[in-house]
């Protein structure tokens, strides 16, 4: 193979094992460092002998010792081909450039982890119709996506449908100039009117799909979360959270870390009430809540930036969805 076709087929990495390393399984320890890879992936590439300590192919249970060398060379995955499909979308604003969609609770922004269709990507090619989204090699199956929203989360994004439209769009989100807004229904009642969250958010050693605030900042990613209170319920508060930064799950991460977790998130703890003490009555009132809201209670209600090619400032609104504005009615009936 030729060095130049080695170069776009592979991806590198070198790892020199810490001094204080414990012994631990080289498997493991790969998915501890390189956060961002599977660990199916790791292991597969382990097997195959993609793995190396000093030269030298390993097992997935070979334990790591300090001043090792490590190094891994993974094959580029395969782009995945996704099909067009006659999915409705809300659209809220398009021109020849780009287009913004107000995205259904339920829906993915593009196919992978067993997902291969019913995505945003899949309803965007079929109304476009043979165009040619653009990506980055990084973005390479994600075409036109320059930001995405949880499954379960609804509200609006920005799809480019063209090379510089993407590539202006994406500084933009670079330089944290874009402008995000969310509306979200808590546990609890916090003290203060507004805040700001600071903590790192890295992803969860033990799983895999689970994210985690590190306030002292020592692992993964700097983030940051204003939020404000909109309305006070018995049981629950709607906030507003503006995004500084826009990490994986950063506002469910965060919301969780202060205390005060989504209403009706699974993974951060919202499923279940979230109050001190509650009363009989609070509690049945609490479930009832869950009852009239079957995801997290999150919704990316305003979304401005600046046009990649005419320089005219944007911004766009998404209503309440139907199930939080049930929730928030439940909530003032109380």
């Amino acid at each position: 193979m030729h060095r130049e076709e080695e170069v776009v087929l592979y991806e590198h990495y070198a790892i020199r094992v810490d001094a204080g390393q414990s012994p631990l399984r080289i498997d493991k320890y790969l998915a501890q460092r390189l956060t961002h890879l599977s660990r199916s992936r790791l292991s597969l590439a382990i097997e195959a002998g993609l793995v190396t300590v000093d030269g030298q192919p390993v097992r997935p249970s070979t334990k790591v010792r300090p001043g090792q060398l490590i190094q891994v060379r993974l094959p580029y995955p395969p782009p995945l081909e996704i099909e067009p499909e006659p999915i409705s979308l809300n659209i809220v604003y398009e021109d020849p450039y780009l287009l913004v969609v107000n995205k259904p609770a339920g829906m993915s922004c593009h196919p992978g982890a067993g997902i291969y269709s019913g995505t945003l990507l899949n309803a965007l090619l079929y109304h476009l119709r043979g165009a040619v989204l653009p990506a980055s090699e990084q973005n390479a199956a994600r075409p036109g996506l320059v930001h995405r929203i949880d499954k379960d989360t609804t509200g609006l994004l920005v799809i480019a449908k063209e090379e510089r439209t993407y590539y202006g769009l994406a500084q933009q989100f670079f330089a944290h100039t874009v402008q995000r807004r969310y509306w979200a229904l808590v546990w609890g009642q916090p003290p203060t009117e507004k805040g700001t969250i600071t903590a790192h958010i890295s992803r969860d050693p033990y799983q895999r799909k689970k994210y985690r605030a590190v306030p002292d900042g020592t692992q993964g990613k700097h983030a940051v979360t204003h939020w404000r209170i909109v309305e006070r319920f018995p049981i629950a508060t709607w906030i507003e959270c503006q995004l500084e930064t826009g990490r994986t799950h950063q506002i469910r991460v965060h919301l969780a870390h202060i205390g005060h977790p989504l209403v009706g998130d699974q993974t951060y703890g919202g499923h279940r009430p979230r109050l001190p003490l509650l009363s009989p009555r609070l509690g049945q009132l609490a479930h009832a809540l869950l009852h009239s809201i079957q995801r997290q209670a999150l919704h990316a209600y305003l979304l401005g930036f600046v046009h990649p090619i005419t320089g005219e400032p944007l911004e766009f609104t998404a209503p309440m969805p139907a199930d939080m504005q049930a929730a928030m009615d439940f909530l003032r009936r109380l």
